[in-house]
């Protein structure tokens, strides 16, 4: 791969006879894109995690049997090669992360309600260590009838786990003790506000949710000694004037912690914010579209791109980052993928 190229690597949603995690590059002079090559045998890999060292990538499989599969990652290719398959002996996983030391992996089951913690062997290979599950519902009896966690991950300081569940209205906060989940402390949101994605300020102080349901951006303190999370401040992530569709999806602050964006599937867009550098707290600066269809993932690329996955029009789709003000130009580059929902870019 010449110097000018990033890799990085994209879950669809596809069967187990297709190929379903690609292998993509990145050029990063013009930000157009090509598939280097696929991987079969999964079905469904809504998404995926990169270990520390980039030899290993975790991925779920949302299906009714949820699994979670680990690859080895051949480090001059980057072709994958499957070193096991784990349950989550719950429904449709959704969401996966590793712990801050790369000691274990975490997954969230949407329709079943569990939340899971595997070890990561030194093989790569995974141990079943904690299984929850979660139970009860909201005030929206169409989207929240039982609990529906959406994703899992852990705070900077590695001291707790937290789960946002659409389900609840909460993000439950677990502590990860001998491998598993011992429930800390539960802080609710606004009813029927359906949180979904969830993203840290580089800072550690400050916090920033996604609601799926009600379209809005919530900014927290975090207290990383008492575990405890508290809402200063909530946003639209829609423009002005646009219809509430209740699919507000991702959300990420970008590594210098100056902007934050937030990508909408009914409005087809991403919204810019600024940070305040001293209150942690956002402005609205603008939205733009994706230039495709329901944008469920995006990700932020080192040296100054973001990709947009846009699921329903079988598109990733490339933008320039402005380093001064956060701002997104469409390079005019798109890659046809089907049915893309996670990006994970590859930074060797």
């Amino acid at each position: 791969m010449s110097d000018n190229k990033r890799w990085f690597y994209a879950g669809t949603y596809t069967g187990a006879d297709e190929q379903g995690i690609f292998l993509c590059a990145l050029d990063m002079d013009n930000g157009s894109m090509e598939i280097v090559h696929g991987t079969d045998g999964i079905a469904n890999a809504s998404y995926l995690a990169l270990n520390a060292a980039q030899d290993t990538l975790y991925a779920v499989s949302e299906t009714g049997d949820g699994e979670v599969c680990a690859y080895a990652v051949d480090g001059a290719t980057g072709k994958l090669q499957l070193l096991d398959r784990k349950p989550t002996h719950g429904s449709d996983p959704c969401y996966l992360s590793l712990t801050r030391d790369d000691t274990h992996v975490l997954a969230a089951n949407y329709s079943s309600g569990h939340v899971n913690a595997y070890r990561i062997e030194g093989d790569g290979k995974l141990a079943e260590t904690g299984l929850v599950r979660h139970s009860g519902g909201s005030v929206n009896q169409e989207r929240q009838e039982a609990a529906h966690p959406h994703s899992v991950f852990q705070d900077p300081s590695g001291k707790y786990v937290l789960v946002c569940d659409l389900g609840l209205d909460e993000i439950v906060i677990y502590r990860l003790e001998g491998g598993e989940l011992q429930e800390h402390n539960r802080v609710k949101t606004a009813p029927g506000a359906g949180p979904r994605h969830f993203d840290f300020h580089p800072s550690g102080r400050w916090a920033y949710g996604i609601n799926e349901l009600d379209d809005t951006v919530n900014v927290y303190a975090f207290d990383a000694e008492a575990g405890n999370l508290q809402v200063m401040q909530t946003l639209s992530a829609l423009p002005e004037g646009a219809a509430k569709g209740s699919s507000s999806a991702d959300i990420h602050v970008t590594p210098c912690g100056r902007f934050l964006y937030a990508s909408n599937r009914s409005d087809d867009s991403i919204g810019l914010y600024r940070v305040d550098p001293s209150t942690g707290l956002l402005t609205a600066v603008e939205w733009v579209s994706t230039g495709g269809r329901t944008p469920r993932n995006f990700a932020i690329v080192k040296g100054g791109f973001l990709l947009a996955a846009n699921q329903n029009s079988d598109s990733v789709v490339s933008f320039k980052i402005d380093k001064e003000s956060g701002r997104l130009t469409p390079t005019g580059h798109a890659l046809t993928l089907p049915k893309p929902v996670c990006i994970v870019p590859v930074y060797k």
